[in-house]
């Protein structure tokens, strides 16, 4: 019999998904995991059916309702907010608020009523891997294209972590709880390459403090719109959540709310006229980094018609772009290893059409 996890959620679990309620989530399932999110430091809104009663500060006064609540409560964004609002949640005293657009007073006390939970269960199943590495620390797997990493709204099967929970059976860390059971960083859905799975905590946590402390290496192949003019270069720009599509990131400014710092490096493999193919290194781990930033300078990744053109010239299913190389400090050997995830065939295939049509070798 197939294993069974289960995790609390909310009632209409896919809108509070969508809207970024739900633990990990907050760009809706297509785009909720980014080329290389780390996922230390961060923070589940635990929805336990309850009331969370919250006082304006001074610094908010006569700010919007919707703008406050996504202050006040962690890892919620405005639009989940704003649902809470629509469905009448929201009290200041014993008035429901109606209008995300009100302003609030300072010292204004608010109360917000959570939405109950109900259970979800997450399965075990037999989905094949293409294992790079394993040992009883650590899990290399190389993620295809079109798998999501852990269950979200839309996707409670077919995910990584259900292949995983079948594979590993219990040799999994719980410390990112059953949603995402030996998960440390994560990837998109359509970019394919290498991730690492923490097999118990002590090894969750290692790898974590090398997340944090920026020092495991990860290189990213992508082929972009455009020639781009220099051999390599380097994007030091901040990202965050778009101030107007809460689905998509952007280059902030620094002093806006929610831009983080973040770094990424690349440098020029072949030159074919309209596309060019590079490699990334990050220095961070931010939503959809290479994404952002290659787009920020006007090169988007081929394929991504969330940053680039909406139409492709080519048969794509989402972006291209393919974690290689990843190296880490091994949890219990203390040794430097490092790993390589080969590109997958449609980007050889593309690459090589490329060339063909540019008469390179």
């Amino acid at each position: 019999m197939a294993e069974r996890y289960e995790e609390v959620i909310p009632k209409d679990a896919s809108a509070l998904y969508e809207s970024g309620m739900a633990p990990g989530c907050g760009e809706g399932a297509e785009d909720a995991f980014e080329e290389d999110d780390d996922l230390t430091g961060q923070a589940d809104l635990a929805p336990d059916g309850s009331l969370r009663i919250l006082s304006v500060p001074e610094e908010m006064d006569q700010m919007r309702l919707d703008v406050v609540l996504s202050s006040l409560l962690e890892n919620t964004s405005r639009s989940a907010c704003r649902r809470l609002i629509d469905e009448g949640r929201v009290r200041a005293g014993e008035s429901i608020l109606t209008k995300a657009s009100q302003k609030m007073g300072r010292d204004e006390t608010l109360t917000v009523q959570i939405p109950a939970p109900q259970t979800l269960q997450i399965e075990a199943e037999d989905i094949p891997l293409d294992i790079l590495y394993e040992d009883s620390d650590v899990a290399v797997i190389n993620k295809p294209k079109g798998m999501v990493v852990h269950p979200a709204a839309g996707h409670y099967s077919g995910t990584l972590v259900n292949a995983l929970m079948y594979h590993c059976k219990d040799s999994l860390s719980g410390i990112n709880g059953v949603l995402r059971p030996g998960i440390v960083h994560r990837i998109d859905r359509d970019t394919t390459g290498a991730l690492v799975i923490a097999k118990n905590d002590a090894a969750h946590i290692c790898l974590s403090e090398q997340m944090k402390a920026h020092t495991i290496h990860r290189r990213y192949r992508a082929i972009v719109h455009g020639n781009i003019p220099d051999e390599e270069g380097v994007i030091d720009a901040p990202i965050g959540r778009h101030p107007q599509d809460r689905k998509k990131m952007a280059v902030l400014r620094p002093e806006q709310g929610n831009a983080r710092h973040a770094v990424t490096h690349y440098r020029v493999l072949e030159r074919f006229g309209r596309y060019t193919y590079i490699e990334c290194r990050l220095e961070t781990g931010r939503t959809h980094q290479i994404r952002v930033h290659m787009a920020s300078i006007g090169h988007p990744v081929l394929g991504d018609a969330v940053y680039g053109p909406k139409k492709c010239p080519y048969a794509l299913e989402g972006q291209t772009l393919h974690a290689m190389t990843l190296g880490f400090i091994h949890p219990s050997a203390g040794q430097y290893m490092e790993f390589e995830a080969p590109l997958p065939a449609y980007f050889e295939s593309l690459l090589d059409r490329f060339r063909f049509t540019t008469g390179k070798p």
